[in-house]
This record gives C-alpha cells, structure tokens and sequence, in this order.
C-alpha cells in the first residue's frame, strides 16, 4: 500500500488542539507518515512543553517562524516560508484546520503546487464579511480539495457557494475530540476550588471581539451590565490582554476589577478554562469555541454577537445571540430554569478524527471505511443534508 506524506498545519494553540486528535488517529498508521508544521504565526506563552505533553504532541516537525504582524505580511511570509519548505519536502495531502491567516496562506500555496488540500472545519459562516476570519473561511473553502464539515449547516452553506458535493464530507466536530482527550486533565484541575467556587452557583465571562472591546461605548455598556448580573451571580472573567488593555484606555479597568462578586483573573489554559466553563451556571461569551463546548456540555450560552458562524449551537444547542441591554433579562431566564436544554449535534461525539482518517482512505487510497468509521456522511451521496432533496 502506499504510505501517504501528510503535512498537519497549524498556527497558535487553538489550531494544535483541533490537530491533536487527527495526529493521534493517524500517528504510526501504515498507511501515511506526519509532519507537524507550526507556522509561528502567533507567540502564545501557554505554548509550552507542558502544552504538548498535555495533549500528547510531540514537538512540531517544521517550524516556520513567521511571527506577527498585518494580516498581508502574516499571510505573504507564510506563504514564502511554506513554499519552501514544500519545494524540500513534498507533501501528498496538506491538512488545514479554522480560519486563521496561516490556513488560507497554506492552502493558496498547496493549490498552486497542486498538492491536494483538506479544510477541517469548512463550511462554517458568519455571514460578515467584516471579520478576517470570515475572509479566511470562504477563500480556504474555494481552494480546497477536500471539505470537512461539523454540521448540516456547513453543508448548505458549501452548496450555496457551488462547491461539488463530492468534495464534502461530514465528520462532525473536531473540537469535541480535543474536549475528550483532554476531559480527564479536565475534571482533575483545581481551579474552582482556587477561586472559591466549588458548590457554588457562577457564570464564566470571556470577551475579545473588536465590536465589543475596542470602542468605549459598547464596552462601557457591557461593563455596566456584568456589574448589574454580578449582585444576582457571582462573575469570574479571564480578561484577555487585548481586553484588559482597553479597558484600562477607557478607564474601565478598576470600576471593574472593585465589583462585588466579580472575579478579574488572568487568562487561563485550556484544561483550567473548561474545568470553569464545565462547571459553570452559563457562559457570556464572544468566543466560537465556547459556543460549542457549551452545547456539547448542555451548559446556556449567551454570546455577545449579532452573527455566528455556528448556528446548530443556536438551533439544537443551548446558545443565543445576545445584545449588552438583553443580557440580564437571559439571566433571569436561566435561573428561571426556562433556558432551552438542547441537545448535542450529531456526529459531536468524540470520533470526529477518526472518521478524517477513514476518509483521507478512502478518496486518496480507495480503501473503504470500516463500519465503525462507516458514520461519517459524505454529501455527495445525502444530499438531503442539503435542503434541497
């Protein structure tokens, strides 16, 4: 049989573990051998050899060092580093994963070499074409050989763009994978009990999106509002370096950090962030990732935007979209005990990368899945997943 070189690309932490899972289900199969690439595009101190070790990676293969800068120079050196190293050492299949500037880099630089490209998590859509990420996700989509989606959704939406059904299959959600092979680290973290919040009642609070931090207006606002549901329940809120800064510039920062009830922490690591989320009243977040994991979770979510580019969240799961001014009427909702429980999408089960594999099989080498990948649905012959059977 043919042994497959496969590249798994990845750019900061978020992006290693959605590659975690899929290295594992594929790391010493016959059929393929790895290379880890890490294109450096952003520094993330959390990236350290505890970060690996947690999720069992080993050192990247190729590190290309591009570092930071304007989305154009992060993109252009991207390109101009991964070109080279294709040129060195050519890959059979190079795995994107989410949306940042390194995926789309890789992908335009695979598609011009012709080496075929595979999109783990494709299909997803805001609908505004103001976020970067949104630029990312068609551009990748467009370029791609192989589009792997987490929900029906995803579906449509590479279907109203023309992408051939034959291109797409539906895994499910990677992300559910990274939140299992982490869970046991997971469940073992002390961090509500650190903070005083074990067997108690609380709401973990994250934001970073431009429309809510970078204007004082609408940060003041959301401020105000956290102050107002912290005297109902108590608040802990992991303030990312962009949002700390602002709020700091606005002269937010003490009227925040003085509150009653509100806990203002430094940003978290995975396994101690989800051991918070996991055991949580709800979530107020502007985050994507959050907004699955508490639909996995079963766990209400209120998400600070007009847009998601993951709507099953909101149609089977336990999210919605919400304004500042609508925030404590959700509240009062939720400790009503009239919050949706949804339930959890299929195919978010844990098993996402090993159906990956089973298809990076059968389209590359014609092997057919087994029944126990057989799960997995490929668009081309479901096209009821389309809405237009």
């Amino acid at each position: 049989m043919q042994r497959l070189r496969i590249d798994l690309i990845a750019a900061a932490r978020p992006n290693f573990m959605k590659v975690a899972p899929l290295f594992h289900a594929l790391h010493e199969q016959s059929w393929c051998r790895l290379r880890l690439v890490h294109t450096g595009q952003h520094y993330d101190e959390n990236m350290s050899e505890a970060f690996f070790r947690d999720l069992k990676l080993p050192p990247p293969d190729l590190h290309l060092g591009v570092g930071s800068g304007s989305h154009a120079k992060q993109t252009a050196n991207v390109m101009l580093a991964y070109e080279e190293a294709c040129a060195a050492d050519r890959p059979d299949l190079v795995v994107v994963v989410g949306d940042v500037n390194s995926t789309v880099a890789c992908a335009l630089v695979s598609t011009k070499l012709h080496i075929p490209v595979a999109h783990l998590e494709a299909g997803l859509r805001s609908g505004d074409r103001r976020m970067p990420e949104e630029i990312n996700r068609l551009v990748t989509d467009t370029l791609a050989d192989i589009l792997w989606t987490p929900s029906p959704d995803a579906d449509e939406h590479l279907a109203a763009e023309g992408v051939p059904p034959e291109k797409i299959t539906r895994v499910g959600n990677i992300m559910i994978d990274s939140y299992e092979l982490m869970r046991e680290r997971i469940d073992a973290a002390g961090e509500r009990r650190r903070l005083g919040l074990e067997n108690r009642a609380y709401a973990v609070v994250t934001l970073h999106r431009p429309s809510n931090v970078d204007a004082a207006a609408p940060l003041t606002a959301l401020v105000n509002q956290l102050i107002r549901m912290a005297v109902r329940l108590p608040l802990v809120f992991p303030v990312h370096p962009r949002t700390r800064k602002n709020l700091e510039a606005f002269g937010l920062w003490s009227k925040l950090a003085n509150a009653p009830n509100l806990q203002v922490i430094e940003p978290l690591g995975y396994v101690d962030f989800m051991s918070l989320v996991c055991g949580a009243h709800l979530t107020i977040t502007d985050s994507g990732g959050i907004q699955e994991e508490t639909t996995y979770l079963g766990i209400p979510c209120l998400t600070l935007r007009t847009t998601t580019e993951r709507p099953i969240t909101i149609t089977e799961g336990t999210n919605r979209l919400v304004t500042a001014a609508e925030l404590l009427p959700a509240l009062d909702e939720i400790l009503a005990g009239r919050w949706p429980r949804g339930r959890k999408p299929q195919l978010w089960d844990g098993h996402t990368a090993a159906r990956v594999a089973a298809d990076i099989r059968r389209r590359l080498l014609g092997v057919p899945p087994r029944v126990a990948e057989a799960t997995a649905v490929p668009v081309a012959a479901n096209r009821r997943t389309l809405g237009n059977a």
